[in-house]
């Protein structure tokens, strides 16, 4: 019976992940997408190129912030029903923007609606998956993770062959229903955690020994430590730089004359080096340890935007 319970909290944790992974890859799809829509949206429009980047900025600001709100409704109420309404808001604000013809329509539909939406992606997500796991908690979350970066290198791809079959507004639209009702029904295999099922992390058939569950701090104390605020340092700082591309270098190859499929290329690229450094970094991890994978990978990222400034 106890192998067996094992067993089923092993697979059970596995269908967690492959949720999670399945939310991340939509939604971060259609996230990568979008330098891919702006240029004909701007083409068809007679819009700026920083017409079409300020919304997008909105979108990134507000979904990072409001992350603090659906990680917190995430440990109250569960993943499933604040990933449900995610899915619903980043639908409707995704295909809303396909309608809009000013600036400020996009600003409200992507910058605001597409924003509530996306902030279920990565904190509840990455939150439910590291109660599952313990002992090779890196590599479940860079498992699950990597959704993102597949999508990342398909959907652009995609989503500029539609365009070229029914132009950016038709293919905008069906893209977003698509990935709205399919994170819908990753929500549905979301549970809170092993707990709640009568289960143990890593499968064991024993509750973990107290010291495995963290030194008791409260909320307070931890916001207030140094690594607490290393690590929103940290993201503060990549995120500067990290999605410049993905707004600007599709519009960028076209100025030398690249296809729009080829174009989107680009943004595919970097979701095959997303895809191999979340897999590889996450069993680093494990293996290595935390920090010294983590210093690798910022001496790559230093490395990286500065030739990328230079390509």
């Amino acid at each position: 019976v106890a192998v067996l319970c094992r067993r089923f909290a092993v697979i059970r944790g596995g269908q967690v992940v492959a949720a999670a992974f399945s939310v991340m890859f939509f939604a971060y799809g259609l996230q990568f997408s979008y330098g891919v829509f702006a240029s004909g949206m701007a083409a068809e429009l007679g819009w700026s190129r920083a017409a079409t980047a300020l919304p997008y900025s909105l979108y990134v600001f507000l979904y990072s912030a409001l992350s603090a709100a659906t990680g917190r409704a995430t440990d109250r109420i569960g993943p499933r029903p604040v990933i449900t309404v995610g899915a619903l808001l980043l639908g409707l604000g995704w295909g809303l923007s396909a309608l809009v013809h000013e600036p400020w329509q996009l600003n409200l539909t992507l910058g605001l609606v597409a924003a509530l939406g996306m902030s279920v992606a990565w904190v509840p997500c990455n939150a439910t998956v590291s109660r599952w796991f313990t002992l090779k908690r890196g590599t479940a979350v860079a498992v699950a993770s990597t959704g993102g970066s597949l999508g990342n290198l398909l959907v652009p791809a995609l989503a500029a062959s539609l365009i070229g079959i029914w132009g950016w507004r038709w293919a905008l639209g069906v893209t977003a229903i698509v990935a709205a009702t399919l994170m819908l029904v990753a929500a549905r295999f979301m549970v809170r955690d092993p707990e709640s099922v009568g289960l143990w992390p890593d499968g064991a058939t024993e509750a973990p020994p107290m010291t495995a569950l963290g030194p008791g701090k409260t909320l307070a104390e931890v916001r207030a430590s140094e690594p607490f605020l290393l690590l929103i340092a940290i993201y503060f700082m990549t995120w500067v730089p990290v999605f410049v591309p993905f707004v600007h270098a599709v519009a960028y190859a076209k100025d030398l004359g690249v296809s729009k499929v080829a174009a989107a290329s680009v943004i595919s690229a970097i979701g095959i080096g997303g895809t191999v450094g979340r897999l590889s970094s996450g069993v680093m991890s494990d293996w290595i340890g935390r920090m010294p994978a983590l210093l690798g990978v910022f001496a790559l990222q230093a490395v990286a935007f500065v030739l990328f400034a230079s390509v």
